[in-house]
């Protein structure tokens, strides 16, 4: 991920230069979709227009936060591309897919490459010591080149997509600085497979090729989820949402006033037996949308629910929690998960994240930035915001003794504390129309 842009700017010279070639639409999915914003700056004239799909300018390094270390994704990314050279790759993928999901509970982490496949991985051992911050991943974060894109951008996304946030970023600058863009987001996940963007390549890119106008259609076109629908807007995020908050409360209730009561809840989080992940932003099977019942059954989940619906409550834009939190430990993690319980008892997840903090011994306000989303939740149906630790092995698990990931092992379990009402209130923060 390093000559990226050399090598894009060279691939369009030659293009230009073969006498084949009149005009060129760029297009593809997830790295074949970076590329395109590695090069978007300095773009030839034949370049017509560029799509996207489930991919953002910055890449991974949402995955390598500091305050929030994903693990499953870059780490699966690295054994696919310490593997793809080796005999029969293709083939062995299921097999090799299970023996990296069995190497991601090694201690120290840092031998998890070689738990994995038996060599040492320059990428993963970057991973597992850099955080998004280093001068190590200097040159992968290519945002800053997206408002000097001349071409019409079509770019196609999904509510469960590893790169949502930074996609829909991406498509804020293009339009904040008045460029021709639209955008499509489905109820997808990374790797689902779809009509939307072969649609796409002929709609748009090939009229842009021709010198023709695509189909005309408003800006924004989303998929809202619980609807089932799809929906036209003007911008992202869309105008008309009011941020409304959702306190949690005493007894697990979630409602649109805090308490006036203090109360808090706790629950056990152990390393050694991490809270797992269930569904979500995820390139595995179990991925996207799933019944969320078993996982919630767990001590060391907490949930909060409102009352049943007696009305739709629509929700589009993005999503944050307040969680006023406290730990046993200086260091752990929160993560927060919006989900629609259904008239069954089901509960469905439609987004959340997850924060690290390092004093947690001290009760503060973690502030926790969920995916975004398009969700309309039913009358009949009940809101509910699930708190819990961990989400192994999306989220890298917090060991609670402050030690760098790579090398810790040892495991401390921890006794974690939510507060509500008034004086602490724990919300989370939706936009509802």
């Amino acid at each position: 991920m390093r000559q990226e842009r050399e090598d894009g700017l060279a691939t369009l010279d030659w293009l230009v230069e073969q006498p084949w070639s009149d005009a060129i639409v760029l297009y593809g999915l997830s790295y074949l979709g970076h590329v395109q914003w590695t090069v978007a700056d300095q773009l030839p004239p034949q370049v017509k227009a560029m799509i996207p799909i489930v991919t953002e300018s910055a890449l991974t390094l949402e995955f390598l936060r500091s305050d929030g270390m994903s693990l499953e994704t870059p780490f699966g990314w690295g054994v696919l591309v310490g593997t793809q050279e080796r005999p029969l790759a293709m083939v062995r993928q299921a097999f090799q897919s299970k023996k990296t999901a069995r190497a991601l509970s090694t201690l120290p982490l840092r031998e998890a490459d070689i738990a994995a496949f038996g060599e040492r991985s320059a990428y993963i051992q970057d991973i597992l010591t850099h955080d998004a911050g280093s001068a190590r991943w200097e040159g992968f974060d290519h945002s800053h080149r997206v408002a000097d894109v001349a071409v019409p951008v079509s770019s196609i996304g999904g509510w469960y997509d590893i790169f949502l946030p930074g996609q829909l970023r991406d498509f804020q600058v293009l339009q904040e600085n008045g460029r021709p863009a639209r955008l499509t987001v489905g109820p997808w996940t990374h790797a689902e497979f779809n009509s939307a963007p072969i649609d796409e390549a002929v709609d748009f890119g090939l009229a842009h090729a021709r010198g023709e106008q695509p189909a005309d259609r408003a800006p924004v076109r989303l998929f809202v989820m619980g609807e089932e629908a799809w929906r036209d807007f003007e911008s992202w995020p869309p105008e008309g949402y009011t941020p409304q908050r959702f306190h949690l409360g005493a007894g697990g209730v979630l409602t649109s006033e805090p308490s006036e009561e203090s109360s808090t809840d706790s629950y056990r989080y152990d390393p050694a037996d991490p809270t797992p992940a269930a569904g979500g932003v995820r390139l595995v099977s179990d991925c996207g949308r799933v019944d969320n019942t078993a996982l919630e059954a767990r001590p060391d989940v907490l949930t909060y629910t409102t009352p049943v619906l007696d009305q739709d409550v629509e929700v589009v834009g993005e999503v944050s929690a307040e969680i006023w939190f406290s730990s046993s430990l200086s260091h752990a993690d929160v993560f927060v998960r919006l989900c629609d319980v259904d008239q069954d008892g089901r509960s469905w997840n439609v987004c959340d994240g997850l924060v690290s903090l390092t004093n947690a011994a001290e009760a503060q306000c973690a502030a926790v930035r969920l995916w975004p989303t398009a969700h309309r939740f039913r009358r009949g149906h009940r809101i509910r915001v699930q708190v819990s630790s961990g989400a192994f092995p999306r989220y890298a698990r917090n060991p609670g003794t402050g030690e760098p990931r790579a090398t810790a092992i040892r495991m401390i379990a921890a006794d974690q504390t939510v507060h509500c009402g008034s004086v602490r209130p724990s919300a989370i923060t939706l936009p509802v129309r």
